[in-house]
Parts: C-alpha cells; structure tokens; sequence
C-alpha cells in the first residue's frame, strides 16, 4: 500500500488539477471582464482576488464529484471509459466548465469573429481543428472549399461574410455536403457524446501512463525494491485525494 500510494502522488496531482486547472478548463479572463463591467471598476489585485477565488471554488467542487465516485484507470474497458466520461461531465455541471464541443464554439466565436471573408474564415476553423487534435475522416473540409471555390467563381470575386445572398448560396452548398455524408442537425448531441468518450479515453490512457512512470521512479528506490507494481486499475484514486 505504501508503494501504491508513493507511485500515485504525482498521478494524483495529474488527475485531481486536469478538471480544473488545464488551459481547455480555464475560466476566460472575458468573462470577469464583463462580470466587472456590472458594478464599479475593480482594481487589478482585486480582480486577481476574485479570480483566484471562482477558480478554487470550481476546484473544490470537483474535488467533491471526485471523492463521490470510483475511477477505473482502465482506458480499454469501455464501460470504464463511460463512466469516466460521465463523472467528468457531472464536474462539468456541478463547476460551471465547458464541455469540450463548447470549448470549441467558444474558440471559433474568438478566432472568427473579425474574419471578414468566407475563405479564410474556412481556413481558420481547419486551423483550429488540428490544434485541437481532432481529424476530419469524412473530407468535409474539402468538400466546403470546393463549394467555396464554385461560389466564388460564379460571384467573379472573393465571398465576403456580410455578403448575405452569396452566404445563402455557400450554406445551401453544405447543406447538400451535409447530406451527402449522412451528418443531420439532429444527431449533433450523438456526435458530441462520441468526442467525450474519445476524450476521456485518452484522459485515462494518460493517467495509465503517468501511474506506470510514477511506479518506475519510485521502483528504482531502495525501499521498494522488493516490492511488485500493482496494476493500475486497480488502484482507488478516492485514496489519495
């Protein structure tokens, strides 16, 4: 037990601050701006305050969800990955965090919102999307730049997004994109739900890794020497949290 809990120390930091303190989990510096805006002025070291203070409040509640619940660090059991997915969204809930399709509509509003032209507009969310490591299997991003290319060629000019009967034009285009690959409004939540696993899978994949490394280090001590790894799925992280 000694071992299990040495090895899981820096796991455990990974784990219990992923929720909270990740760049993809941060609060937005725009939203206390306007929070602000809503009574007098805040000096800076009180808006840092305040800060500090909604960021911890958010931890502790996740903290909470996870104490509540038993994590399997098992990223190929599918029914782990599952209820991993589904504590995480509950912390979601409970903290006020973005999930991680808002975590991209929020990005795409930000980077977007200037853009005047269709073109680069198109070329900014393909920007986003490997940043954000996602893939695009079905080639839609090909498909929407060659329904941009014919757009424009009738238009004789660069698409402009003020441009309202030429953006009518272009989103009936991906409309018929849409329903060329079988992707329907309705079955966006479906989508969503299918990145969460994806994600959470890889979440567990890396605590998995980081518990296997943690193990190693701690192996190479004197003290442990003698002592067997345990399997990490087998641990309880409620224990060291």
């Amino acid at each position: 037990m000694a071992f299990s809990l040495r090895a899981l120390s820096k796991s455990r930091q990974l784990f219990a601050s992923r929720a909270i303190l990740q760049q993809e989990h941060a609060v937005p510096v725009r939203f206390f701006a306007k929070e602000a805006g809503r009574s007098t002025v805040l000096k800076g070291d009180e808006m840092l305050k305040n800060i500090f203070l909604e960021v911890k409040k958010k931890f502790d509640t996740a903290m909470d969800v996870l104490r509540a619940e038993k994590i399997t660090i098992d990223p190929e059991d599918p029914a782990a990955v599952a209820h991993y997915a589904k504590v995480m969204k509950t912390v979601r809930e409970k903290a006020d965090l973005f999930s991680e399709s808002q975590r991209i509509q929020y990005t795409i509003q930000t980077k977007t919102q200037d853009i005047p032209d269709a073109r680069t507009y198109l070329l900014t969310l393909k920007e986003i999307r490997i940043k954000r490591g996602l893939t695009d299997e079905l080639g839609a991003e090909a498909m929407m730049m060659d329904a941009l290319e014919k757009v424009e060629k009738d238009l004789k000019k660069p698409l402009l997004r003020n441009d309202k009967k030429g953006m009518a034009v272009l989103l009936a285009e991906f409309d018929k994109i849409n329903k060329k690959l079988g992707i329907r409004k309705e079955d966006l939540p479906k989508y969503e739900e299918q990145l969460e696993l994806k994600i959470a899978k890889a979440q567990l994949e890396e605590l998995h890794k980081e518990c296997h490394e943690a193990m190693d280090t701690q192996k190479k001590r004197e003290e442990f020497k003698d002592e067997e790894m345990v399997d990490p799925k087998s641990l309880d992280i409620r224990n060291f949290i």
